[in-house]
């Protein structure tokens, strides 16, 4: 696993979800920046939607959405294909779990936070061994 660079993480964010906050103060802890976009304002297209799944390893875009928000029933998506629940995300990005972190070459759905701790340390790993690879 490369190192993680600040160059390299992205956060799909909320400023109030208490759970990107938790994934805030981690970066903080291990120096890691990040680049914020605020997915409700600016939500990600399906393009982006189906390159994070990949990076994720999901197969059923079900990993990346809120189910249990009440749009989830409301749009009747239980049944939903692959390609209407990826279109419906990107219309609707409160479906969107957050927060999403985003490597070159892997992502997290990190809820809770603490997921992000073993590539962190990894990263800070790296970094002591003087390791910036991201092989």
């Amino acid at each position: 696993m490369g190192c993680v660079t600040d160059a390299d993480v992205v956060v799909w964010y909320n400023p109030r979800c208490s759970k990107c906050q938790g994934a805030d103060e981690l970066f903080e802890a291990y120096g890691v920046a990040v680049h914020r976009i605020r997915y409700l304002d600016d939500p990600p297209s399906q393009a982006e939607i189906t390159h994070v799944l990949g990076l994720l390893g999901a197969t059923d875009p079900r990993a990346l959405m809120r189910t249990s928000e009440p749009r989830y029933a409301d749009l009747q998506l239980a049944d939903a294909s692959p390609d209407e629940l990826i279109a419906a995300m990107t219309r609707y990005p409160e479906l969107i779990q957050r927060p999403v972190v985003i490597w070159t070459d892997r992502a997290v759905v990190a809820r809770p936070p603490e997921l992000l701790i073993p590539l962190l340390e990894a990263g800070s790993a790296g970094a002591r061994r003087g390791d910036s690879s991201s092989d």
